[in-house]
């Protein structure tokens, strides 16, 4: 049996969920690929319609719902509230998405002669989608994340292995997303280690999606690597999102912003700032003591990631300790952590120094001119975010190519925690942060579910709608080179 645990007291609650074996797997997974036969065929008002009751669905138990989440994860009514609104504000989002038709990128050449009449567009991959539920969102990167609410948008199944942070959250939402999907099938939920070996192993599974660290990403692609027929694998694994302090900036605006988003939700963001470059000086260093030590502390998701967390410290340890905040209460709560060196040390410390320490812990690394720093960020590995602070944008100039390098996400004075939901969002970034050039959050998120089909000379009559020449759907096309809706 799989036990959701109070990090408060470090006790279990509820009934516990048994693990899934390898026909229980086997069952769900072929139940979904039969549903997502007639899900792929549904018209996209019809999909978009279906996202829209999913939504509703969980809007209408969202008291429930954060109720049930905090019991396993002591995020607290406000965080969860919010999380919900979240997850389905995605759902919401997507199905706008779906009827705009943009995201099928259909094109039309006519033909002239000698070259033939070819159409294109983008259709859902022919199977299941295998979607590895996040520890640190119960609700938006979990059983109703942004992985399902955008593969379900783009036409398939999915098959969810849960998350063991929160198994009772998680059956509770499956149940009310099926309740509210057309074909109850089209999600699927699994528990369990081998479950979810068994799932990526599973012929009818043609993509999967991850939200995790880097040890369990590797585990994925090893099982994916082992496969007969090899299928894409979308992970976000790990992110130290530099942020870089100039000059210009206000000491006083960045260290409260530092402290509020290094402890956000105990630190256990993807996006959390775990490197903060500064100039020398004291002004600066006196107000991000000050502010560190004003956060406090709390429990972590779980007994392994506050585990995890006590291990980075002890690997930050080797460099001074420049701040840190009030102990947390409760069984799993740790203390906010912020540690100092300078430049050089920080560089002959790579690549070692620079992996993520997941939880509120973060290096504050000093350095005296600007143009010393792009050998060392070259240096970095891959992240989600790369943020500057300055009021001087030609400050910000010899680093804007080398940040553009080892980011996804390029910031100016702002914070990296919090991620919207919009047509323009990119939640991605270079190895580690994630094992491809997508993004698992904003309206290309659903590209990681489509793939291209072109029809040549095909009949008008067998075509699909979106690629007809009357346009019956209205939707965006390009059509012999010319952008048309």
């Amino acid at each position: 049996m799989i036990y959701g645990y109070d990090p408060r007291t470090g006790e279990p609650v509820g009934a516990g969920v048994p693990e899934t074996d390898r026909a229980g797997v086997d069952l769900v997974v072929s139940a979904a690929a039969a549903a997502g036969q007639a899900w792929r065929a549904t018209p996209a008002d019809d999909r978009a319609a279906a996202l829209e009751a999913v939504a509703d669905a969980l809007d209408a138990h969202a008291d429930e719902l954060w109720r049930l989440a905090d019991q396993e994860t002591a995020l607290g009514e406000v965080r969860l509230r919010g999380e919900v609104g979240r997850t389905t504000g995605q759902f919401r989002f997507f199905a706008r998405v779906i009827r705009d038709g943009g995201y099928l990128d259909a094109i039309i050449d006519h033909a002239d002669p000698p070259r033939p009449d070819v159409r294109r567009m983008k259709q859902p991959l022919p199977g299941v989608v295998a979607v590895f539920a996040a520890s640190n969102f119960p609700f938006a990167f979990s059983v109703a994340g942004g992985d399902t609410a955008s593969a379900l948008a783009a036409g398939c199944p999915v098959v969810v292995k849960a998350h063991p942070g929160h198994p009772g959250t998680s059956e509770r939402v499956a149940k009310l997303v099926r309740d509210a999907l057309p074909y109850p099938d089209l999600l699927g939920l699994v528990h369990g280690v081998e479950a979810g070996a068994d799932l990526v192993r599973h012929p009818a599974v043609v993509a999967a999606g991850f939200t995790g660290s880097v040890a369990g990403g590797k585990a994925i692609q090893r099982l994916i690597d082992e496969r007969e027929t090899p299928i894409p694998f979308f992970g976000e694994l790990g992110s130290v999102n530099p942020v870089v302090v100039l000059p210009s900036a206000p000491a006083q605006q960045v260290a409260t912003g530092f402290a509020a988003s290094l402890t956000q939700g105990v630190g256990q963001f993807c996006t959390n700032p775990g490197l903060l470059f500064v100039p020398e000086g004291d002004e600066l260093r006196k107000a991000l003591t000050e502010a560190v030590e004003g956060t406090s502390g709390g429990p972590m998701l779980a007994e392994r990631i506050r585990d995890g967390y006590l291990g980075g410290l002890g690997r930050l340890g080797q460099l001074r300790l420049l701040a840190e905040g009030k102990p947390g209460e409760g069984g799993w709560s740790v203390t906010p952590q912020v540690f100092t060196t300078d430049l050089d040390t920080f560089a002959e410390k790579l690549p070692g120094i620079g992996e993520e320490c997941f939880g509120p812990a973060s290096i504050v690394v000093t350095y005296r001119e600007i143009s010393d720093l792009p050998p060392v960020l070259e240096r970095l590995e891959g992240s989600l975010t790369a943020t500057v602070h300055a009021t001087d944008p030609g400050e910000a100039e010899p680093l804007t190519d080398v940040l553009g390098r080892k980011a996804g996400r390029l910031i100016w004075n702002g914070w990296p925690t919090g991620v919207a939901v919009t047509w323009a969002m990119h939640h991605g970034g270079p190895w580690p942060a994630t094992t491809t050039a997508t993004t698992s959050v904003g309206a290309t998120a659903i590209d990681r579910w489509l793939e291209p089909t072109a029809y040549q000379d095909w009949p008008e009559a067998l075509l699909p709608d979106e690629l007809k020449d009357d346009n019956p759907l209205g939707i965006p096309r390009r059509v012999d080179g010319a952008l048309e809706r």
